[in-house]
Order: structure tokens, then sequence, then C-alpha cells
């Protein structure tokens, strides 16, 4: 074998190696079985054609590939943004380690979340004594100042009751009486991510507002929604805030739990919302969300403290941006700085430099509703196409209000919202309607690779590329990202049809 000490390869070049080729081609021959080559080409093909597109979306009992992920996911992100928080998923340790790698595959980061390991005895007795035992270890081993509990499908099905196991297990002294312990029930069967974690987001709510005495202020409480671009985005809009002079609590932060620097202290816990900001925040004249379908039940708890409450899409753009501005202007009197609109002219004139590359291209737009709405909205901006947008937790009324986007320009003509449709789905559409364009996260690879589409990673989850989260694409600053993320694959996709015979004509060296 030609890995040595001396000579260590990485797996990219290892696994193309003459002794590995002839051990993968001899599994091939020996144990796959497969039809022959000619068979499988013609099968392939089929599924790219308008026959199989009819029968692929008359399917009604198969999910192949949904964009998104389950509850607890969306409740362990929410638990990171507020100080020293652990989460405490009440479930199987399994189902633990893939909330966490899948946070720290994005983040590159640690995401620190505990279970209480149920297993066959907890599935048949109930998990009581595991509550009892493990809010036990989390308190003693990792000294948090809030511990949140949320589900997983195994501790659902049975019907365990969260709000009398952690009482029980205060009254064993498993964590004083007063220490919080908000939590949330997250069956992973039902919803999203963002379902989970505007549950989780209300719960800590609740823990922290219930039965409080409200005396108003000046405050308003941001709520980010969840995000892979928190790092960036949550920066972003507290510098946004500040110019503008504005009081605000921002619901949940995890802009430093998941950006923590390397400087030799290992920091399990590290920025977030405050215990006592979140407790005060009950206090505030209003709430506001950036993002509408991760937050509905959390803005209902915040309109029953008469806040007013108002709610966004992902306010990517400059429509988006504007809308968000103006309606914090409203709400707290503050004026809008000259600063940010001299950002919004600085994107506009991006735009406008460059619309000649942009206008008339068309895109297929996947990811959370929030997110495939802001996105096909700065796109409809620059007169581009958002051809398909699909939506997997997206729902009938999502697709109305899409397809009111769509109706509000001459560019949304031909543009269609596919909701509770997953991956496989706009694997059909990009076969026999092509778009120039994929934008998504990096399970879009696979279509890239399968329909030649190029794809654009501008949500959650980046696994295979590094640091995008720490850059925002809100406000006019993000924006001026997302575009440029846009041109530079633009730009690309023309200097690969330069290198091609004949293409040499367009190999320009000013664009």
């Amino acid at each position: 074998m030609p890995q040595s000490a001396e000579k260590v390869l990485d797996h990219s070049l290892l696994f193309r190696e003459p002794e590995y080729k002839e051990m993968f081609a001899k599994k091939r021959a020996d144990m796959e079985n497969m039809p022959a080559t000619e068979k499988v080409q013609e099968t392939a093909d089929w599924t790219k054609s308008w026959e199989y597109r009819e029968k692929n979306f008359a399917r009604e009992s198969l999910s192949i590939n949904p964009a998104k992920a389950c509850q607890p996911l969306g409740a362990v992100f929410a638990a990171a943004g507020f100080e020293k928080t652990l989460s405490f998923v009440h479930g199987s340790q399994g189902c633990v380690a893939y909330y966490r790698s899948h946070l720290s595959r994005h983040f590159k980061e640690p995401c620190s979340a505990v279970s209480s390991s149920m297993t066959e005895d907890a599935a048949v007795f109930g998990g009581l004594n595991n509550m009892v035992e493990g809010l036990k270890n989390a308190y003693a081993l990792y000294s948090p100042k809030m511990i949140a509990v949320s589900t997983t499908c195994m501790a659902e099905v049975i019907g365990d009751d969260l709000q009398s196991f952690i009482i029980g297990a205060k009254d064993k002294e498993s964590v004083p009486q007063d220490f919080p312990v908000p939590y949330a029930h997250t069956p992973a069967f039902v919803g999203s991510h963002t379902t989970g974690y505007d549950n989780m987001l209300r719960g800590i709510l609740e823990g922290f507002w219930a039965n409080a005495e409200v005396t108003k202020n000046e405050t308003i409480n941001i709520v980010p929604g969840f995000d892979g671009f928190a790092v960036g985005n949550n920066r972003e809009l507290k510098r946004i805030l500040d110019l503008m002079g504005v009081e605000y609590t921002i619901l949940s932060d995890v802009s430093d739990q998941f950006d923590t620097p390397s400087d030799g202290e290992f920091r399990m816990y590290d920025g977030g919302t405050t215990l006592e900001a979140a407790k005060n925040a009950v206090n505030a004249k209003a709430t506001i969300s950036l993002q509408q379908y991760c937050s509905t039940k959390t803005l209902q708890y915040a309109k029953s403290f008469d806040q007013e409450t108002a709610s966004f899409h992902y306010p990517m753009g400059v429509a988006a941006t504007d809308e968000f501005l103006m309606k914090v202007s409203e709400i707290t009197g503050k004026e809008i700085p000259e600063e940010l609109r001299m950002e919004r002219g600085r994107l506009v004139d991006a735009m406008a430099d460059s619309q000649a590359t942009l206008h008339g291209k068309t895109y297929a737009i996947y990811g959370d509703p929030d997110f495939v709405y802001a996105m096909a909205r700065f796109v409809l901006e620059f007169g581009g196409e958002p051809r398909h947008c699909l939506a997997t937790n997206g729902t009938k009324p999502w697709a109305k209000k899409m397809q009111a986007l769509f109706d509000s320009s001459p560019f949304g003509a031909e543009c269609k919202a596919y909701p509770g449709n997953d991956l496989w789905h706009m694997r059909s559409l990009l076969a026999t309607e092509p778009t120039d364009f994929l934008i998504g996260n990096s399970h879009g690879k696979f279509l890239e690779r399968d329909t030649g589409v190029p794809l654009i990673r501008l949500t959650f989850p980046i696994f295979d590329r590094h640091h995008h989260h720490r850059f925002p694409v809100w406000g006019y600053q993000g924006g001026l990202r997302v575009l440029v993320t846009l041109l530079d694959k633009a730009f690309d996709a023309l200097d690969a049809a330069g290198l091609e015979p004949g293409g040499d004509i367009s190999f320009d060296l000013t664009r």
C-alpha cells in the first residue's frame, strides 16, 4: 500500500492509487451484482424525462432527501444562543450525536449537548430515571447556568411528560429547585428544525416570563430564527441597531458560541443572551422576528404580554432590508442614519454595475420558507428569474405568498413554488426544465453533479465549504456579499465555457 509514515496521502489521492482502484473494481464485479452499464444508463436517462417527472410528483407516501432537518436540531440551536446554557435532549445518544455533528460540521465549532441516553428499558418503562440521573450529572459535570430540555422521537412515542419529570428530578435534588430548566416537546416525526427552534425559544421564554410582573420599557426584542449564517448575520444586525441607537435584546444570540477564538482557552459556553436579559425581555415594547416561519408560537406568546409584534422573511437585499429598518424606526422612533442610507446606495450601485451579467439568469432555489422567499425576492430585484422555489417545510399559505411575489414582478411570470416537496423532486425539475444556477446548501452538490446545474451555497447546512457563516447575508452589506457570490459563479460559468473548444472568443480578461 502507498500509505506510510513517510508518505501520508489525503483520501482524494490515496484512493486513486492502483491498489485501491483494483480493490474497488473487484468489489463492484464480485459483490454489487449490477445490471449492464447500458441498462443503468438507460434507466438513469429515463429518470430525467418528463414521463418520470409526472410519476415522481405523483408519489404520496415517500420522501426522498427532504430539504429540512428534525425538530430537536432547531431546539439545540435555539438553546445554544443563551448564556451558559446546556442542551439536554431526552432520548437516545445516537440522535444527539446527529444534532451535534450537524451543527459542528457547518460552523466548524464544537456543539455541546447531552443526552438522557434512553435505551430499550426506558422505551418500555419510561425515561424518568434517565432524566433524574442525567440532569444530576449534567449539572455537576458541566456547570451550566441553565439546562434546556427537548425530546426525540423515542420519548415522544412513549409519551414522557417533561414537566412532571423535571419536577420529579428537582424533588430528588438533581438540580436546585430554583435552577432554570425550560423544556419543549420536539417530536422529530412532525414539523422540522424551524418548528423545534420556535418551540424551544417559547419554552425558554415561558420559563422566565410566566407570572412575571411587567414594567414596560422602550426595548425591542429581536428573534433571528434558525440561521446558518447567524455568526455574521447577528453581528451585522447588532451593528445596524447600534447605528440607529436602538435598545434591543436578541433572543438567542449564537454568534459567539459558534465562533470561539483559538487562543488556548476552551470555551464550552461563550456569549449568548444573558439570562437576566431574557428575563427582562418580558418588559419590551415589541418583539420582531426576522424569520416568520421560525417564530409563530414565540410571537403569539410575546403578544400575550401586550407587546407589538412584527415578522419578516430573512431581510436580504434592498426592499427586504428597507422594510425591516422602517419598521424598527416606526416602533422605536429612531431615525435611520445616513451611514445606512449610504450603504443602501452602494448596494443599488453595485446591482446597477452588474445587471447585464445577472439580468435574465434563471435560478432554482431551495431551503427554509423564509430563506427561499428572501432569495427569490432579491433575485427578482436584479432582474433574475427564480423559476423553481422549493421548501420541504413550506406550506400552501407559503406557496400562495410566493405566487404573490412572482406576480409582483415581470420576471416572475414563469416561476413556481413547490411546498412540501423534496430534493428528488428538484432533480426532476432541473432535468426537465434546467436553470442557469441552483441556490441551496451542500446537499445540492449531488444535483449539480447529476444535472450539470452549478450550485451556489447560501443556506444551512454548508459542510463542504468553510467559513461562509462568518460573513453576513442580511442588510445592505449582506446583500452586497450575496450579489458578489452570485456574480462570481456567473463569471466562473462564462470562463468555463471559454475553456471549451471554440469558446475562447468569450474568454475575456475584463468582465
